[in-house]
């Protein structure tokens, strides 16, 4: 899951940063509202969640959840706000917010609010996700290719390729292209590189020889890439 971060004291967005990042979400930091508006509206990095602060400088969060939601875009929002402002977490409901959080909070309430908004979202991901006899368990990042009824090859993932392959099967339907991809894998601050994408794809295709798992991710003109259609027509080889 990726998140747009957005908060202007240094302590608490440390603080959250962190959280965020020993759970392996993928952050992206910004210190004011308009920074957040810049990429909330113009960077295609496909968010699942924005956790807005009410009092940003240059737009607050309210006022960014309602450029949201007037542009009929249904980006998950939490508001963080202080114990002495939690009317203005009910003024963010009726903005088109989804929930506010009230600080000081706990880290495992803020986990567990997440957990619950992403039960919501169309982006969903579920404990598992499935491309014919492939299924990858979301909870310890292990790849299971089930060959027969009684046989079955499996591999744990590192982070990154977790990530990448939960993308694609996540887009199994399409072809996707690779700005997409790196926008999804990586934080804004990151340096593109021309080459980035095309590497993280090459170690994900040796991982997947090391359980015999041939010609998945296919490379398209155009700088796409999408996992192969034929691949579950395929014999399954031992």
């Amino acid at each position: 899951m990726k998140i747009l971060l957005a908060e202007d004291e240094m302590d608490w967005g440390t603080l959250i940063y962190r959280i965020l990042n020993q759970e392996e979400y993928i952050v992206d930091w910004v210190k004011d509202g308009i920074s957040a508006w810049n990429f909330l509206d113009v960077q295609n990095c496909q968010y699942t969640v924005a956790i807005l602060d009410l009092t940003l400088s240059g737009i607050d969060g309210i006022e960014v959840c309602k450029r949201l939601r007037e542009r009929q875009n249904p980006l998950l929002v939490m508001l963080l706000t202080t114990f002495d402002r939690w009317e203005d977490g009910i003024s963010g409901l009726d903005a088109g917010a989804d929930d506010y959080l009230i600080k000081p909070f706990r880290p495992e309430e803020l986990l567990a609010r997440l957990r619950a908004l992403r039960r919501r979202s169309p982006q969903f991901r579920p404990l598992q996700l499935q491309f014919g006899r492939l299924l990858l368990d979301c909870d310890d990042r292990t790849l299971y290719w089930y060959l027969s009824s009684d046989h079955q090859q499996s591999i744990v993932l590192s982070k990154k390729e977790f990530q990448l392959l939960e993308y694609f099967m996540q887009n199994s339907h399409r072809a996707v292209k690779q700005e997409n991809i790196f926008n999804y894998l990586y934080q804004a601050e990151i340096e593109r590189t021309s080459n980035v994408v095309a590497a993280q794809i090459r170690r994900l295709r040796r991982r997947l020889l090391e359980m015999g798992c041939h010609n998945l991710i296919q490379t398209l003109p155009g700088g796409y890439y999408r996992l192969n259609p034929e691949f579950n027509l395929e014999e399954a080889e031992p």
